[in-house]
């Protein structure tokens, strides 16, 4: 997972697949002390990791679920077929950092205590660690992002263990941050081949994964790479990447086998929206004959669409290919505010997702509701990304110096050289820390608990958790209609319900209609809440995809003479108006006869004006260019003629009388073979009633 979540496609997945990615498959410190004392009531049972060779042991308290619905802050739709074993995940890697940085953390009474076993008493029953190789520079300098190296994973899966998680080790094979974006390889493999990299892979994965065992740490599953759509430490060609995958595997069996340890081994992808891709993607795996476990699927619901979508990727991954899967990363929001400074990656106000609000609760409801989703299909639970990574040093502060210092921001400075074009621009702090599952003082949030409800839900008091923003736009000259009954979202999304709200006349009476401008009237409703409508005046343009950017263009009519369509919807932004499409014309050889148009049935009566942009040429001087509009069986036309590429000619209709509603409005075209041109960004604005 990166701060700024980039979409690409993977590459090179058609690749042929070698013999050489074919041969690579087959089948202690210091234990920390627990801050607070844990009392006889919460402690279920406790057991003992040891180590297969040094004997190294850490005695586990575990936390009992509840066995029926409990009061609570937050409301739980209870999941009733789900078990007990249902993967209720907690990526936490920042954590040591964040201590180190002066972040103290809190249990629910308002005591400082260890953040693993707040975690555990919450419901989460397994922690996920990021590894990187070498996340240092020449000078010892931490890369930021927690500095996650080997012994900082040691360190954080003991306190994982103590509190009777299970730990998954993430190994990124880089010394930084790995995601669609980039893949880089570690300082240390510079200048490798393929087959080099995937001798050092395979030394790296079991010589770290013995000295974590050895500490003591009870892992469960490896993660042999991350998000690895577009490649892996550096290779991008599938058969390479495969042979990597091979190496990282086959030294996770070998290590397992000498155990006596079931450790899953995971393979870990993201752009779950396209489908076919990752189909793509697990076909290589299958046909290159990786052995792997779990297919996990990075999925956040502002990013990587919907539940229903999630569902299809997961079943066709069990149902097609005989694996198991896990949602490896989810996250959202509970504030839209940010806490230190750096601003967010989702920061809950633009793009929410519909149904949940920036709010405690919705982070609650939409964690459960993914949970749900999950379970239907069988998936083995759910990891949520980075919920302790909470903000270091106040907003109004400058708190660089703590996180280059301790590596507790995002990136730092120093991550420059290795990761020059995203490190080495953007470093900073977190931009999590409205996602995290406490708050910005470390104190955990009602939210958190819902791991543990996931079953039997909890109960609370009916409450609003969040009202929709209520947005009217008026065309200038019009008459303002608000709604008279607006969306009421509660806890128990059950109760949800329209409600009657009553406007505050007076600000209604002040806005002037007569120019654009930006208003707010606010209201009430019968149990005294208030909301507010933010109003805005402006020239509505009434045309559909006025300029072809959508791609759903089938409020458009396009005709044209003759056998072959001369017409097209161009993605080039150089011959679009604005954005970068634009519907084209050229024909090398014919004369061409095209129209295309648009028809309203439902305008207001009134008069309108109607234009649009054009350009092209080659053109010769009989061709017929027209804008037109036909309102009650009468026509009216914009002749114009192009002249030259980027010369916009606006064709225009300055006023044309709508009384029944309907209107057709286009343009049409009659021009000479070679000739070419676009046109873009229709434009209908209601001038008078």
């Amino acid at each position: 997972m990166k701060q700024s979540r980039t979409k690409l496609l993977a590459l090179c997945l058609s690749a042929g697949l070698c013999s050489a990615a074919l041969a690579g498959c087959g089948s202690g410190s210091d234990e920390p002390a627990a801050e607070t004392q844990v009392s006889a009531e919460s402690q279920e049972s406790t057991n003992t990791q040891a180590s297969a060779e040094t004997g190294s042991t850490i005695e586990a308290t575990t936390f009992p679920l509840p066995d029926s619905s409990e009061e609570s802050d937050i409301y739980v739709e209870p999941i009733p077929d789900i078990t007990d074993d249902f993967i209720r995940g907690m990526d936490a890697s920042a954590v040591l950092a964040e201590e180190n940085s002066g972040v103290t953390y809190y249990n629910y009474e308002g005591k400082e205590q260890d953040v693993f076993m707040t975690l555990a008493q919450s419901g989460v029953n397994y922690i996920r660690l990021r590894v990187w190789n070498d996340p240092y520079d020449e000078n010892g300098n931490g890369y930021g992002g927690g500095n996650n190296d080997v012994a900082t994973a040691i360190e954080l899966g003991k306190r994982a263990t103590q509190y009777g998680m299970k730990v998954s080790i993430d190994f990124h094979y880089s010394d930084f941050w790995a995601d669609p974006k980039r893949q880089h390889a570690p300082k240390a493999w510079e200048g490798m081949s393929g087959e080099e990299k995937a001798d050092a892979l395979y030394t790296f994965t079991k010589e770290s994964l013995t000295e974590i065992l050895d500490a003591g740490v009870d892992v469960g599953m490896v993660q042999i790479g991350n998000e690895i759509n577009n490649g892996m430490s550096g290779e991008t060609d599938v058969p390479t990447v495969m042979n990597l995958l091979c190496s990282g595997s086959r030294a996770v069996r070998e290590i397992s086998e000498t155990y006596g340890k079931d450790i899953q081994v995971v393979v870990h992808y993201t752009n779950i929206e396209q489908n076919d891709e990752i189909d793509t993607i697990a076909s290589n795996l299958q046909e290159s004959g990786v052995d792997y476990d779990i297919f996990g699927l990075s999925y956040y619901p502002f990013w990587d669409g919907t539940n229903e979508n999630m569902q299809t990727v997961a079943k066709n991954i069990q149902e097609k290919y005989g694996k198991k899967v896990i949602i490896a990363e989810t996250s959202y929001c509970y504030t839209s505010e940010d806490g230190d400074g750096f601003g967010n990656s989702f920061d809950g106000i633009e793009g929410l997702v519909d149904g949940y609000a920036a709010t405690v609760q919705s982070q609650a409801s939409m964690i459960r509701d993914i949970c749900a989703a999950a379970n239907e299909v069988g998936v083995l639970g759910v990891f949520y990304w980075e919920g302790t990574w909470i903000p270091v040093g106040d907003a109004t502060a400058d708190n660089s110096s703590t996180w280059e210092k301790y590596g507790s921001g995002w990136a730092s400075s120093y991550a420059g050289d290795y990761d020059p074009d995203d490190s080495g621009l953007y470093y900073g702090g977190c931009s999590w820390d409205n996602q995290a599952m406490f708050d910005f003082d470390g104190y955990p949030l009602a939210s958190l608990n819902v791991w543990k409800y996931l079953k039997y839900g909890s109960t609370a008091p009916l409450a609003v958790d969040y009202i929709p923003e209520i947005s009217v736009v008026c065309n200038v000259g019009g008459e303002i209609e608000l709604p008279e009954t607006v969306d009421v979202i509660y806890n128990d999304r059950s109760a949800n319900e329209q409600a009657a709200v009553t406007w505050d006349e007076t600000q209604l009476a002040a806005i002037d209609t007569s120019a654009g401008g930006a208003y707010e009237v606010t209201g009430s409703l019968e149990d005294g809440t208030t909301v507010t409508c933010h109003i805005e005046t402006e020239m509505i343009n009434y045309v559909q995809n006025p300029s072809f950017e959508d791609a759903d263009t089938s409020m458009w009519n396009v005709a044209y003479e003759g056998d072959v369509n001369p017409t097209d919807f161009q993605n080039k932004a150089d011959d679009a108006y604005t954005g970068d499409v634009a519907f084209h014309f050229w024909s090398a050889d014919s004369d061409m006869e095209f129209s295309i148009e648009q028809e309203f049935t439902d305008l207001e009566p009134g008069t309108y004006q109607l234009s649009a942009y054009a350009q092209g040429g080659d053109m010769s001087e009989d061709s017929e260019l027209e804008l037109y509009a036909v309102a009650d069986g009468a026509e009216q036309t914009a002749s114009f003629m192009v002249a030259g590429w980027a010369n916009w000619q606006t064709p225009t209709i300055p006023e044309i009388t709508v009384t029944d509603g309907t209107l057709t409005i286009g343009v049409r075209m009659k021009c000479n073979a070679a000739s070419w041109g676009t046109v873009d960004d229709f434009t209908l604005n209601k001038i008078s009633d």
